[in-house]
């Protein structure tokens, strides 16, 4: 799994239309094996990230759950934290 796609569901406030795109094109790079694709594969490559972004929408939306919605600034501090601690230097 790429470590750049982050969990998009169960987030308050929900995820973004931008968010969604990311995740999905970080996805076909990981796929694909391209960081940017060449003018040949252009096409076939956006068409990919944007079935891909409409795909992950859906099943955010179908998905249910009776946990609480986590709040992103608390989430994203404990991730702060972590990195800090792994990357701390003595």
């Amino acid at each position: 799994m790429c470590r750049n796609i982050h969990t998009l569901f169960n987030y308050d406030p929900p995820a973004t239309e931008h968010e969604i795109h990311h995740a999905a094109e970080q996805y076909v790079r990981k796929v694909s094996g391209f960081t940017k694709p060449s003018r040949a594969n252009e096409e076939a490559f956006s068409r990919a990230v944007a079935e891909v972004g409409t795909a992950t929408q859906r099943l955010l939306d179908a998905l249910v759950t009776s946990a609480p919605a986590k709040d992103r600034e608390v989430e994203a501090e404990r991730a702060r934290a972590r990195a800090a601690k792994r990357f701390a230097t003595a």
